[in-house]
This record gives C-alpha cells, sequence and structure tokens, in this order.
C-alpha cells in the first residue's frame, strides 16, 4: 500500500482515540446498527473511499429469537468437535451468528444476520454469518419440514436463473445425490442434533442495496428439512464463510469477485452492532497479526502460546493451547471454551484479582458458573475491578483482552459478571466471539493470518469517507404481491412529497388493528420523526399475514431526497428499525416515493417565502415613511422665505395717488 496508505491509517487511529473506526479498500461491507449520517439519514449500501481503495458498507442486522431457551450445553461449537465423516463440509462447529445464550435465564438467543438476494427476480433473505459453516443455505418452497422464518422461502420456479445440479455435475462436491429427482444434495448434522438437509442449487446471489459487487452465479443449499434450533430459529438460514468449496468466500474468490480476505467487527457487551466486509483492506499499522494454518483443518486456527492475566502468564505449557485441532477462531461461537487444564488456571488468576467483589451463584443453577457482584452497571468501568488478558501468539504477537472480552453480564443480579469462558472437555481451545468484541477481525486467508485491532466496532464505519450508494439490486418477490424495484424510481435528484409503505407483519389482525397509534409512535421513534408525520391509511390481512399501508410526510417545510427516502426505506428493508414484539416479525414489502403535491413549492420554500413577504413589507413601509418625509418637506416648508407679489395694476394706482397728494401737500 506504500507510505501513503501507512498516513491515512495513522490519521485512522488518531480518529479512532477521538472516535474510533477503519479503513476499508476493495470491498463490500456489512454492518450493524448503522449510524445517522449527519443529515439524520440512516446510510445503507454506502461505498467508503480512500486513496488506498474502497469500500462498500451494508447492514448486518441484530436478530432475536424470543420465548425459546437454549441448553448452553447445546451451544453448536462448545465441547466435542466432531468430525461429520458424510461430507466435506467442515462446520463441525457450527454456531448460527454470534448467539447469546444464557441458558435457562430466558434471555434471548441474538443472531448477526446479512441481507442477501437469490435468483431472477431477486428473493431476499436473512443468513447468519458463520465463519465457521462452508455451506450456505436457504428454506425450499419444497421444504417438507422447516420452521417460521423470517422471509417467505426460496421458490426456485420463481427465478429464472436457477439451475439444478445433477449428481454427475462437476458441481456436486458433497458427492451426494438424491436418486428420486437426479440432484445433488447436502446434510449437515451438528453436536446438539439439529440438522439440515436438502439439494444443492445454483443462481445469482447478491448483498444488499446498493452492493457494488454484482451478483454472481453461486452454489447453496435448498433446504427440504430442518430440525432443532435450526428450525426454531428467527433467521432464515446460514452465511458460509469457512474455508471450503462451498464457502461463500471461496466461490467469491474463485470468481475473481474479491480478494482471499474479509474482516469482521462485533460490538461491545452493550452496543452491540459492528461491521463485517468482504474482501481485503489495509491493515491499520497497530494490528497484530497471528499465523493460521489451512493443511491443519478447514477452520480458522491459530498458534496461541500463552495466556496472561495482569502481565503474568498462566503455569500451563503452550501444548495446552495445541491439542486436537489446536486453537480455533469462530467468530459465531458465544463464548471460548478451553482445555481443562487452561480454564482452572485462568479461573484462578482472574479471582485472585478481584480483591473486594463478591462471588455469587451464575444465573443457571444447572452450572458452576462463576460470578462476582459489586462491579456496578457500567461496563465501561470493568476495567477498575477486573485484570487485563492478554493472548499471546507465536512470535511474540500479543492480543489485548479487555474485560468485556472474558465476562457476560449476570441476568439475575445487577452489578454481577460472569466468566465467559468455560471448560471445552475437549483438546481443542475455542475462542467465540466474546473474545473479539470490539476487535476488528481480519481473516487474511490469502497469506494465512488472522489479524487484531481493538476498536469501537459499532462505529467503525462511521468516520471513514464514503461516496453516494449505487441502486440496489433486484428486490425480493413476496409470495402475494410484487416489490417495485428501488431502482426504477426517479433520480436522486428529485424530491418527493411523502413516502408510501407496505409493511407485512407477523402478528394477530385484530392486535394489529387496536394498536395502530403504538405502530405509529414507535415506527416514529425508531426514525427518529414525529408521530404526525406518519399515516396509517390501511390495515388488511392477506393470508397469513397482516398488511399495513402507511404514508410518511416530511417536516412542514422540507421535501424527501430521493437518497433520504432510499435510506428511511433501507433501515425498513434491513429490519434496523425495530418494532414491539405484539406486532411480530416484519418485512418491507414495497415502497415508493409520491411526487409533491402542487402546493408543495409553498410548503417547501415557506421559510424563504416569510423571509421574502418580511423583506418586502419592510421595503414598503421604508417607502411610505420616505414619501411622508418628503410630502412634509414640500408642502409644508414650500412658502418659507418666498417674496409676495401685489397685482401690478393695483400697485401703479396706490403709487400714483400717493405721488399726487405729494404734490398737492
Amino acid at each position: 500500500m506504500g507510505l501513503h496508505c501507512d498516513f491515512i491509517w495513522g490519521l485512522v487511529g488518531f480518529l479512532t482515540i477521538l472516535v474510533v473506526g477503519e479503513l476499508g479498500r476493495e470491498v463490500i461491507g456489512v454492518s450493524v446498527n448503522p449510524s445517522e449520517n449527519e443529515n439524520g439519514n440512516g446510510l445503507n449500501g454506502v461505498r467508503i473511499q480512500s486513496n488506498c481503495g474502497s469500500a462498500l458498507v451494508l447492514p448486518l442486522v441484530e436478530s432475536k429469537r424470543h420465548g425459546h431457551v437454549v441448553d448452553r450445553r447445546f451451544e453448536r461449537r462448545g465441547r466435542g468437535l466432531v468430525e461429520d465423516a458424510r461430507m466435506v463440509l467442515h462446520d463441525d462447529l457450527l454456531t448460527k451468528g454470534l448467539e447469546i445464550k444464557l441458558m435457562s435465564s430466558g434471555v434471548p438467543i441474538i443472531y448477526y444476520t446479512s441481507r442477501v438476494f437469490i435468483g431472477t427476480p431477486a428473493q431476499e433473505f436473512a443468513l447468519i454469518v458463520d465463519t465457521g459453516s462452508t455451506v450456505t443455505y436457504v428454506p425450499c418452497s419444497s421444504c417438507t419440514h422447516c420452521g417460521h422464518h423470517q422471509d417467505p422461502r426460496f421458490k426456485p420456479d420463481n427465478s429464472s436463473s436457477y439451475q439444478t445440479v445433477s449428481c454427475n455435475s462437476p458441481d456436486c462436491i458433497t458427492k451426494m445425490c438424491d436418486a428420486r429427482v437426479h440432484q445433488c444434495k447436502y446434510e449437515r448434522v451438528y453436536a446438539e442434533m439439529s440438522s439440515s438437509k436438502g439439494v444443492l442449487g445454483k443462481d445469482l446471489l447478491g448483498f444488499g442495496n446498493g452492493s457494488r459487487l454484482q451478483p454472481h452465479p453461486l452454489l447453496f443449499g435448498c433446504e427440504t428439512a430442518e430440525t432443532g434450533d435450526l428450525y426454531l430459529q428467527h433467521a432464515d438460514g446460514i452465511m458460509g464463510l469457512g474455508r471450503g468449496p462451498l464457502s461463500i468466500v471461496d466461490q467469491l474468490v474463485g470468481t475473481g469477485a474479491m480478494e482471499d480476505s474479509f474482516s469482521l467487527c462485533y460490538g461491545g457487551m452493550d452496543e452491540g452492532g459492528g461491521s463485517m466486509v468482504l474482501g481485503a483492506i489495509p491493515p491499520p499499522p497497530a494490528m497484530v497479526f497471528a499465523k493460521s494454518d489451512p493443511n491443519r483443518s478447514n477452520y480458522y486456527n491459530l498458534e496461541l502460546s500463552e495466556i496472561q492475566v495482569q502481565g503474568v502468564s498462566l503455569n500451563v505449557p503452550s501444548e495446552v493451547f495445541n491439542g486436537r485441532l489446536g486453537t480455533v477462531l469462530d467468530s459465531g461461537t458465544t463464548y471460548a471454551y478451553l482445555p481443562d487444564k487452561a480454564f482452572d488456571a485462568f479461573k484462578d488468576a482472574i479471582t485472585q484479582q478481584l480483591g473486594s467483589l463478591q462471588a455469587v451463584p451464575g444465573p443457571d443453577p444447572s452450572y458452576p458458573d462463576v460470578c462476582f457482584a459489586g462491579a456496578g452497571s457500567d461496563s465501561k468501568a470493568l476495567g477498575k475491578h477486573f485484570p487485563p488478558v492478554d493472548f499471546v501468539f507465536s512470535g511474540n504477537q500479543k492480543v489485548f483482552l479487555a474485560p468485556e472480552n472474558y465476562l457476560f453480564k449476570h441476568t439475575k443480579v445487577p452489578g454481577a459478571y460472569c466468566l465467559g469462558f468455560f471448560k471445552n472437555q475437549d483438546a481443542t481451545t475455542l475462542l467465540g466471539g466474546i473474545v473479539v468484541r470490539n476487535t476488528l477481525v481480519t481473516y487474511d486467508r490469502a497469506n494465512h493470518q488472522i489479524g487484531f485491532f481493538k476498536t469501537n466496532c459499532t462505529n467503525l464505519w462511521s468516520i471513514l469517507p464514503a461516496e453516494p450508494p449505487l441502486a440496489p439490486p433486484p428486490p425480493p418477490v413476496n409470495e402475494s404481491s410484487p416489490i417495485e424495484s428501488p431502482a426504477s424510481l426517479p433520480e436522486d435528484k428529485q424530491d418527493f412529497g411523502s413516502i408510501e409503505l407496505l409493511i407485512e407483519l407477523d402478528g394477530n389482525f385484530t392486535t394489529i388493528l387496536n394498536q395502530t397509534l403504538l405502530f405509529k409512535s414507535s415506527m416514529a421513534s425508531e426514525l427518529a420523526i414525529s408521530s404526525s408525520q406518519i399515516s396509517i391509511e390501511d390495515i388488511k390481512e392477506d393470508g397469513e399475514h397482516v398488511v399495513v399501508r402507511c404514508i410518511i410526510s416530511p417536516a412542514s417545510s422540507q421535501l424527501f431526497s430521493s437518497s433520504a427516502a432510499k435510506a428511511l426505506a433501507a433501515r425498513l428493508e434491513d429490519h434496523t428499525v425495530k418494532l414491539p414484539e405484539i406486532f411480530g416479525a416484519y418485512r418491507l414489502r414495497s415502497w415508493k416515493g409520491l411526487p409533491p403535491s402542487k402546493w408543495a413549492w409553498i410548503h417547501s420554500d415557506r421559510a424563504k417565502m416569510g423571509a421574502m413577504i418580511a423583506i418586502l413589507v419592510g421595503v414598503v413601509v421604508l417607502l411610505a415613511v420616505i414619501a411622508s418625509l418628503v410630502y412634509w418637506y414640500f408642502f409644508k416648508y414650500r412658502n418659507r422665505g418666498q417674496i409676495k407679489y401685489e397685482n401690478l395694476e393695483v400697485a401703479e394706482t396706490n403709487e400714483e395717488e400717493t405721488w399726487i397728494g405729494d404734490e398737492q401737500l
């Protein structure tokens, strides 16, 4: 990248202290909970621009499953990591995205999903990003046992670009055949006994609204059955980012669409949010790299040599971290799992540094969690109570772990925290998403290394210079009505008088009908507008869904620019707008910008007109005053200093009479 990029990273490093962020190159990116730009419009599909190249940021979405509790013993990548002998997909560590599983405490599972568009016309899905998976799959319309997910199932027959994969096709990577339909199939069975199976298909796959990465024909799984946690999750499916021929990364790299690298950045304990970037980025100077040997396994492994607590190494030989699969980094796993000896040493070292904090039972009596109370509710102040931790990799490369990187909040005792590290009951050391909170992690596959850079992931993209987004890819297909393509809308320079939205809800029709005020206030709060700007025009049932047609108007003195309208719609498309649970899951069916009314110019220029009228009135008043003064001057004082004239004949007569009189005298 040269000196110039180093200078830019130096500048960004300085800004990181103030605002925190990173710089990207030729890539697509995905971010969670994007901030608003200076105009107050949520950014979507924004291309990051720098002298080192460019990147496009697309939103990841935090998705929660409510009302279902998952036993921690079944976290998919924890404990035993059993190889799957039936096919070489190498997904044995699978946990669906970054899952927060706090057992019977009732805390919902949280996933991070990316919007993906498949087919022609495109059908939209929310897929959990997963570095431990090498296969991408979505529920198929022919699925005989699939759960109720966020979006309608994929309909191959509705896509003109969909291709089946026959059993003898070179694309049949699994070497498994469904003889009934003579199509290549896949099967995945995970450690907690959830499963996914179906047929492989090939279709155009694109990323999010405004993506500059054109859709490419990629292989993916079309699910015909799913069980367990996969059946229950809200997200539609999985986006496999692991190593393997069916991985999204491997396929895109193979087509030359991106470089062999991607980055993930998950938000902190309280902030959430984060970013994902597909492609290579110039690393910041302070990024620490650890070797990752692709020949050892298909997981993203690391050469961890020691763990230090408060600067003191654990009394554990380095070989402990090299057992079986070694040390595996999997952002899809929630917690970290250490071999028994390493965990015991880590727990003791942390406990010895806690001073006045009091040990308390964990949130789940089924587990011997290590928890402490008295640290307060401010997670940013945990460094005052808990010691720093360093992971030391080969070459003495140290990665700093703040307390939020090894603790999770106690769900029943305020101000209490528990260790997010557990015994793996396996020789493998597994580092989950908790370890990389607020850390930019670059999976530099081309150079067989993984980089770590401590930063604020929630604001990672927000300080980066950007250029306007491209028109979004084809929109998803809905089961009941087509979606108007935002790309077909007028040019960005055109203003809209209002925005019409068709929103599909999964809630009860009667409940939604009686909660229109809550719907309006929730939408207004999320969009940072007044509820008076939202008008609900129609609510109707459509099959299993409820469709709400509403119109959003701008503030009285404004119009919607096309880019602002697209940004608002994108927030709904990508589910960064959160609605109360009473409305169920929602989906934006369509949106369109409505032209201004014939009197809109009056409203849009009201302030200017008011100023002009005020100026005009002032001028008129001034002229009136001047006219009055002129009148007063010329008419009141016009006779001042003038000579009085007499009639000439009268004057002469008077003069003669006077003279005669003198003579007579």
